[in-house]
């Protein structure tokens, strides 16, 4: 029995590391295919992110080819007294106000008697030293765009993200004289 015992003894120690090394293999196998998987996940998220952005520049391209010109609208000139004492210092002012498109030109029309005199009371509060300087012209555009914006509803722009937006892109000088 001895000798059977032995053969039995060296015939199972063959197979302990066959047992072994196919253990090892699927190891080593499950570990390739998880990496396998994680390079392929990894690199459709890439590519997926990638086609993101360039598809949102491609739709900004197409946005910005898609704008119509914006539309001018003429005001008649004014002449207004300013806030200066003695009361003797006016100014005769000319103003273009930019706006979107057409459409907007017709809804300003409609408030345009109210527009104006929104923009005379604005004017006759300035003196004729705000109204020389550059600071003072700028700050007068601004205020008659927001004058404007109250005017026809859009005062709250800043407050809401999806509001519309301001109606007056610009407000251009066409003519300015302070005496």
């Amino acid at each position: 029995m001895s000798a059977a015992a032995a053969a039995t003894a060296t015939a199972a120690a063959p197979e302990a590391p066959k047992k072994k090394s196919k253990k090892l293999l699927f190891i080593v196998a499950g570990v390739l295919v998880l990496a396998l998987a994680g390079a392929g996940g990894a690199l459709f998220i890439l590519k997926k992110n990638t086609a993101d952005e360039h598809g949102d520049e491609e739709a900004v391209a197409e946005e910005n080819h898609k704008r119509t010109p914006p539309t001018f609208l003429p005001l008649e000139n004014m002449v207004v007294n300013l806030a200066d004492a003695g009361g003797n210092r006016f100014v005769q002012l000319g103003l273009t106000l930019q706006l979107q498109d057409a459409a907007t030109e017709t809804a300003v029309k409609t408030y345009l008697p109210s527009i104006r005199s929104q923009i005379l009371v604005l004017i006759s509060q300035r003196t004729a030293e705000e109204m020389l300087q550059v600071q003072g012209k700028e700050k007068l555009s601004a205020d008659i765009i927001a004058a404007v914006s109250r005017e026809m509803g859009y005062a709250d722009n800043k407050k809401s993200s999806k509001a519309a937006p301001n109606p007056v892109q610009a407000v251009l000088f066409s003519s300015f004289i302070v005496q």
